[in-house]
């Protein structure tokens, strides 16, 4: 280790940083978990917080129970808010770091909710230049929600096609997993996980319950259940290899997936 240090001690020195042998020293060394006896959840906005107290309430009470157990890092989606929002900016032309910004106000509003029924439990809510106060509430109460959209505000890389973010709270969360080197990923959804079709509206959807990023690709699924720069964010990192997606209207689910159960659909890097 020591000798690897050097090496890239002296290659930061005298290279440019797109070196290739200052990329693969850089590579070599050692990871640092900081936080890895945390799991992250996603909160869907359109599938869970949009559906209002029927659904929320009996996960907020899971959360609770669930938190005695574990460590909990909570974030919330945009749901049909954002979508409206992004239909309006869209047809005003606006680029996609207006509508980055949009959507994060969409997010931040669902945190919020969510922190106040969280409240009275000692579960706060953090703004993200809060996040650095996470570890501090995990050692307390174990639980901490934040808005799932990642900070890029006007910095938002377009995407290929369209104004669209392409990085929206799916992906915000992950990053939040990876840059954290949490224990877990899970997304609550209102489905089952992952279909060869939308089983909302094809009757001969088959369910998956695992699958890997290149055969989901490979079968044209990559984006029929998290944002597509998810999976490439699954391939090239660290620290998180699979992400779990789970049906949060089911009560018990989540609580399984936190204990390691095989419950909905686990996607792995490979």
């Amino acid at each position: 280790m020591v000798e690897t240090m050097t090496q890239l001690d002296l290659l930061l020195s005298q290279r440019s940083l797109n070196d290739e042998q200052l990329q693969a020293a850089a590579e070599k060394a050692a990871d640092y978990r900081i936080l890895p006896d945390a799991n992250v959840i996603k909160i869907g906005g359109q599938s869970v917080m949009d559906r209002g107290r029927s659904a929320v309430y009996p996960l907020v009470d899971e959360i609770v129970e669930a938190r005695k157990q574990h460590k909990l890092l909570i974030g919330t989606g945009a749901g049909t808010r954002a979508r409206h929002l992004y239909s309006i900016a869209s047809e005003l032309n606006l680029p996609a770091g207006i509508l980055s910004q949009l959507g994060d106000s969409v997010a931040d509003q669902n945190a919020a909710m969510l922190g106040q029924l969280l409240a009275k439990h000692g579960i706060s809510a953090v703004s993200a230049a809060g996040l650095s106060s996470v570890p501090l509430f995990l050692a307390e109460v174990n639980a901490v929600v934040f808005s799932g959209m990642p900070p890029y505000s006007l910095w938002m890389r377009p995407s290929r096609e369209g104004v669209i973010p392409p990085y929206r709270t799916d992906a915000g969360c992950f990053l939040v997993s990876e840059q954290f080197g949490c224990k877990s990923m899970i997304y609550v959804k209102d489905e089952n996980g992952l279909y060869t079709a939308n089983p909302k509206t094809s009757k001969d959807a088959t369910f998956i319950p695992k699958i890997s990023v290149d055969e989901m690709k490979a079968r044209g699924l990559h984006d029929s259940i998290l944002e597509f720069p998810v999976l490439d964010l699954l391939k090239a990192a660290r620290h998180i290899h699979q992400v779990q997606i789970v049906n949060g209207l089911v009560p018990g689910n989540l609580t399984r997936a936190l204990a390691g159960e095989h419950v909905g659909t686990i996607i792995t890097a490979s």
